[in-house]
């Protein structure tokens, strides 16, 4: 987004909680993978989901020539993975020794998470710089019992005991902002 609201529209999300996945692909010898936390339940009959990855991203082109992903749910103690997935770095690099097994359709499933869903793609729609990946899901892999990893105000929410979650600070208000 560009333009005059680009700043406040951002501030303004930024006040959305969301959970962190890692959305990754497979298509022969390349894996691929990046930090998302647009993701969304679509339907329940058929089980479907919903991300939304920007146009320049090197893991859209391997899920559209693949027509299938997975949707990693990371943990609360996993905020390494997110920054890992999040840098513009060649694919190879962000699965470098990291632990993993490969799900039915053969994409890189994240060890450690809270669970993941294989999708087959339904659909793929143009939204502005972003596409919209619709998935029907094949297989649900449950994880571990944690907490879960929380992005709110442009940081991580940090788990504490009791299911608890602290979230990042509020930001400093902006000079002359009552």
């Amino acid at each position: 987004m560009s333009g005059p609201l680009a700043p406040d529209f951002r501030r303004a999300m930024a006040h959305w909680a969301t959970g962190v996945t890692v959305v990754t692909a497979h298509d022969g010898a390349i894996d691929a993978g990046l930090t998302v936390n647009a993701f969304l339940s679509v339907s329940l009959r058929p089980p479907s989901v919903l991300v939304s990855l920007q146009d320049d991203v090197d893991t859209l082109p391997v899920v559209e020539r693949a027509r299938a992903f997975a949707v990693n749910i990371l943990a609360a103690d996993q905020r390494a993975v997110s920054d890992r997935f999040a840098r513009a770095v060649p694919s190879a690099e962000k699965f470098r020794d990291l632990p993993l097994r490969r799900g039915a359709s053969g994409v890189p499933l994240l060890e450690g998470t809270l669970g993941a869903f294989e999708c087959r793609v339904v659909s793929i729609a143009p939204a502005f710089d972003h596409r919209l990946v619709v998935g029907e899901v094949t297989e649900i892999h449950l994880g571990r019992d944690a907490p879960p990893l929380v992005f709110f105000r442009s940081g991580y929410g940090v788990a504490e005991a009791g299911d608890r979650i602290q979230l990042p600070p509020r930001p400093p208000a902006p000079s002359g902002a009552r």
